[in-house]
């Protein structure tokens, strides 16, 4: 059973030589700025919106994640489409890309399945978590994954199963969200920081106070779950969606982040 690409041509191209004209643009434009991350991290927030306006701010937390040689990751986002209770873990035996297939990981699916009894609930068609496919078969081609998509849950019971993928030797952990949506840019620039600042101090309650993150449920897991695994943050870009499209009036905010 193959997960397909379900928002290729839409959130990314199709076609693979397109994808890496915006890889290489990104890496290009990440190389000659000042910012040089020398870290190795098994931990990363990454956004989920169209490449051409979050892609640079994801690029450069896989070129970070890339550095650590891990070969298992769990791509855990939200649900956009489907509402449900719970967390929905892929049973796909692969993920298609547009660079070629990529396997799940046995080790990640047997251990969440048998120490959580995750199972797949709603069919994988989630374009938060399917979004960071490309980019972890360029970066990390002979990587394998598991996808979990969740609906209404506890930032507890997921800091729960972040820590039990922590816990394997090889595995890793991808958190999938974007910030504010639709507002101006100095507001948005204003309750995006409460996100930035939460993070950065690991206070999960501070997070709750005016954080409007769509993947909000899985940055407080995560932050969690750095706290019990003694990890520090790293924030590793901002931007909005009016950087590249020039438009202030209504903008998506984007974050990446690391944890070492």
């Amino acid at each position: 059973m193959r997960r397909e690409m379900s928002v290729a041509g839409t959130f990314y191209p199709r076609d693979a030589g397109e994808i890496l004209k915006y890889f290489n643009s990104f890496s290009s434009l990440f190389d000659k700025s000042s910012l040089q991350i020398q870290v190795k991290t098994r931990a990363v927030i990454v956004p989920h919106a169209g490449y051409v306006f979050s892609g640079y701010s994801a690029n450069i937390a896989y070129r970070v994640l890339a550095k650590s040689d891990i070969k298992n990751f769990v791509v855990i986002g939200p649900s956009h489409r489907v509402a449900f209770d719970g967390v929905s873990m892929c049973a796909s035996s692969e993920y298609l890309t547009p660079f070629g297939p990529i396997e799940k990981s046995e080790l990640i699916y047997k251990t969440l399945e048998k120490n959580f009894g995750l199972t797949q609930i709603i069919t994988h068609r989630e374009h938060s978590t399917e979004v960071q496919f490309p980019f972890i078969k360029h970066y990390m081609k002979d990587a394998k994954i598991v996808e979990l998509v969740y609906g209404s849950a506890n930032a507890s019971s997921l800091s729960k199963i972040i820590d039990m993928v922590l816990s394997l030797e090889d595995c890793g952990v991808i958190i999938s969200t974007d910030l504010s949506h639709f507002y101006n840019e100095e507001y948005a620039n204003r309750i995006d920081n409460i996100c930035i600042d939460a993070i950065k101090k690991l206070d999960t309650s501070l997070l709750h106070q005016g954080c409007e993150a769509c993947g909000i449920l899985g940055v407080e897991a995560i932050m969690l779950s750095a706290k019990v695994q003694k990890l520090s943050p790293i924030i590793l870009d901002y931007r909005t969606s009016s950087d590249a499209s020039g438009d202030e009036s209504s903008v998506v905010g984007y974050m990446s982040a690391c944890f070492v």
